[in-house]
């Protein structure tokens, strides 16, 4: 427990309506997507990045455990208050647009600002801001900026990262710095907003940043490729962006997310011969730049043994191919009672191999394991499906499956995550993807951001 005369200093730098320490609220905000629970001591909801420097420095001095929070949409706990201390919510009060620069064509913003949000505000001014997680409609830009959040767009228009041109932040001290400029190019000193970009609120606060924006497409069509097999799908993906496809997405259903979606979904008619589908976006300037990218890509998909490609007409054609997409993962919940959920990724040309060997590990563990995901950027959200989450046997035998698949994607040259983070869960595989060298730097910039390690401590296995 917090000690009382903390709580009151906190009432008298954000005021006593700004602080919470009743259990409701410590509830509220115990807990993320993972549905992990870890309850805080107190939470804190900043005004200004005045409070956030007062706060921090005071925590600093007194050795008190601050963890930096958004909407709490992660899915890997990375905002879990694992060791007890003070929650920062952000999402109250610096959840503002604070400008739109049309000439520099960039947007600041404060952390706690909904991605959605933004989306339509720079649209309204025929702007363009491309991240689009799943969680878009409730997620925060700050908390997107700290997990290095990806999305359905990411194949042709990249992740947050690829759109940060600025951060200001809070360091555990208190000092405030600011990282990046709003010119195109600054190659002056260490890339800190590249450090600070993906860190899960382990090295500083941030309070402002600052997003290219790019004009808005004139025009997009929806299109789904239906495969006989998930294995021909994944190889049209690589295949067909190298014959220069550019697809704003480029999303895959394998067969048994599709058996689950009609059985989920029986409303909703998918093709009866498709063991693999890939559904996505083009966009361009002009409806001739549209129908190439399309013939682009249905020639493709033909060399690779589609039976058929569709184009929507309009957009309530549209909705009815995203449907199934959009779907995917409350549809395998017909295989199991818990869903091991991993978004791995892997260099897109090794896309096959890794669906060979993600089933063959789910065949060896006797384990169902729906895929679905983002193929054009390589991200596929593994699902080992356990049938009885009370089995205890089930349970560990699909967390030696998922330590496999981790092993096994690494060896492919991929990765442990493409757009969740690490957090806690997957804390304990740090060392399958990195060597010791690599880890001990890690807890070298922690340490000279964080020599006290007040703030979010022991998230990504540091």
């Amino acid at each position: 427990m917090i000690d009382s005369k903390h709580l009151d200093y906190f009432k008298e730098v954000v005021g006593e309506e700004n602080i919470r320490a009743d259990k409701a609220h410590l509830i509220a905000y115990c807990y993320d997507a993972t549905k992990e629970r870890f309850e805080p001591d107190a939470v804190i909801f900043p005004r200004d990045e005045q409070d956030v420097s007062k706060i921090l420095k005071y925590c600093n001095e007194h050795k008190i455990v601050i963890v930096p929070r958004g909407a709490g949409s992660g899915f890997t706990g990375g905002a879990l208050p694992s060791n007890g201390g003070i929650i920062l919510s952000l999402e109250r009060h610096m959840n503002k647009l604070l400008e739109i620069d049309m000439e520099n064509m960039v947007g600041v913003v404060q952390p706690g600002l909904i991605n959605m949000e933004f989306q339509k505000a720079v649209e309204e001014v025929g702007l363009f801001y491309p991240p689009d997680p799943a969680s878009e409609q409730y997620s925060t830009l700050g908390g997107n900026v700290s997990e290095n959040a990806g999305g359905m767009r990411a194949a042709k228009y990249g992740i947050t990262k690829d759109y940060v041109v600025a951060l200001r932040a809070v360091l555990p001290s208190g000092e405030i710095i600011t990282a990046g400029k709003k010119t195109i190019k600054d190659v002056a000193g260490y890339n800190t907003a590249g450090i600070l970009i993906a860190s899960e609120g382990t090295l500083a606060v941030i309070t402002e940043i600052t997003l290219k924006l790019i004009p808005k497409p004139k025009y997009k069509q929806t299109y789904m490729g239906v495969f006989p097999d998930v294995n021909k799908a994944m190889n049209a993906v690589f295949k067909s962006l190298a014959n220069g496809a550019n697809p704003v997405a480029m999303e895959f259903l394998d067969t048994l997310v599709i058996k689950a979606l009609k059985k989920k979904f029986p409303q909703v008619a998918l093709p009866e011969n498709a063991g693999g589908i890939l559904v996505g976006d083009v966009d361009g300037s002009s409806q001739a730049e549209i129908d190439s990218q399309l013939e682009t890509l249905k020639e493709s998909f033909a060399n690779f043994g589609s039976t058929d490609f569709v184009i929507a007409k309009d957009e309530e054609e549209s909705a009815k191919l995203w449907f199934a997409r959009r779907n995917a993962s409350p549809a395998t919940a017909i295989y199991g009672t818990k869903k091991l959920n991993e978004d791995i990724s892997v260099p897109r040309a090794k896309l096959p191999e890794a669906l060979d060997g993600i089933y063959k590990i789910g065949e060896k563990y006797g384990f169902n394991v729906p895929c679905f995901g983002h193929a054009g950027d390589g991200n596929i959200h593994v699902n080992v499906m356990v049938k009885d989450k009370t089995n205890e046997k089930e349970m560990k035998d699909g967390h030696k499956a998922i330590e496999e698949i981790f092993q096994f994607v690494v060896d492919l040259e991929g990765t442990l995550s493409g757009e969740h983070g690490i957090g806690l869960s997957k804390a304990p595989f740090m060392s399958i993807a990195f060597n010791e060298a690599e880890l001990n730097l890690f807890r070298s910039i922690k340490k000279a951001f964080d020599p006290n390690n007040i703030l979010n401590p022991f998230k990504m296995g540091l």
